[in-house]
């Protein structure tokens, strides 16, 4: 078993729930009348750009849980996996991990646990 590949994982995993539990907490709980789905508007937003932000928000998460499936599947076959996959997603948790860390100058914590999953796929895939 590649013990990068699983640490990998349960990081995607965790980064996902944290940051769809903090999201509730912390910007849509204020933004509900009741419901599941945040149905009040934010100045200068609709209601409806709200809950097309809430679904965005929550989608990463599930890409992340995603990606946290193939990473558990990599971690269990033996030597040569998939090259192309394994280079995706370094890109993407590594971009992400940029992305995050220059939009928020670095002080939303987010930065750190996705560059965290793309080095532990890079170490799976390469050592």
């Amino acid at each position: 078993m590649n013990i990068y590949f699983v640490i990998a994982a349960t990081l995607a995993v965790l980064v996902g729930v944290i940051h769809s539990i903090l999201g509730e907490v912390l910007i849509f709980n204020k933004l509900r009348a009741g419901g599941l789905i945040p149905a009040l508007s934010a100045s200068p937003l609709k209601a409806r750009n709200i809950r097309i932000i809430w679904a965005t928000w929550h989608l990463a998460s599930v890409f992340g849980f995603a990606s946290a499936a193939i990473l558990f599947s990599l971690a269990d076959r033996e030597p040569p996996q998939s090259a192309t996959t394994i280079n995706a997603l370094i890109i993407a948790f590594g971009l992400s991990g940029l992305l995050v860390l220059i939009a928020t100058n670095g002080r939303h914590p987010g930065w750190f646990g996705l560059f965290a999953v793309a080095i532990f796929t890079f170490l799976g895939g390469f050592f």
